[in-house]
């Protein structure tokens, strides 16, 4: 498992549409809550109605978003987050998330989103802005790639 240190998370968060707009000081604030994961292809990183409590930036790799019929939404790619939408309503997760290459993840949870969206409210702001899309690829504004 690679080792990143706090300013390369920062500077990869720079890269992070919902936090490029943040100054280097919070963008480490917040690279020091990130948790790191690897997956791999075919892995599952969450499941439809799995309690939701963190989002997931995709470092590298690929994720296929699926719906209830495990029917491809959209894939995201590096510098694409999913699985936010839940961490606010506190409902189960409403779709599949499924590694379609190997893929390192950088995982935020909901206590260190709250905390981050209260130190920087822009961040929130930037959330509900990628909301205005629908969630066949509103994350991220990643481009519909289903295959």
């Amino acid at each position: 498992m690679k080792h990143f240190s706090l300013i390369e998370k920062a500077f990869f968060l720079k890269k992070v549409k919902i936090f490029n707009d943040l100054d280097l000081d919070l963008l480490l604030a917040i690279a020091e809550k990130l948790l790191y994961d690897e997956y791999d292809q075919k892995d599952q990183v969450f499941s439809l109605h799995q309690a939701a409590n963190r989002m997931y930036i995709i470092y590298d790799g690929t994720v296929q978003i699926l719906d209830e019929r495990m029917r491809a939404v959209c894939e995201l790619n590096s510098g694409d987050f999913f699985g936010d939408e839940s961490l606010f309503n506190e409902q189960p997760r409403s779709y599949f998330a499924i590694c379609k290459t190997d893929v390192r993840l950088f995982i935020l949870s909901r206590s260190h989103l709250l905390s981050v969206i209260s130190e920087c409210p822009s961040v929130a702001v930037a959330l509900l802005q990628s909301y205005a899309n629908p969630l066949s690829c509103r994350l991220n504004g990643a481009a519909q790639r289903a295959p």
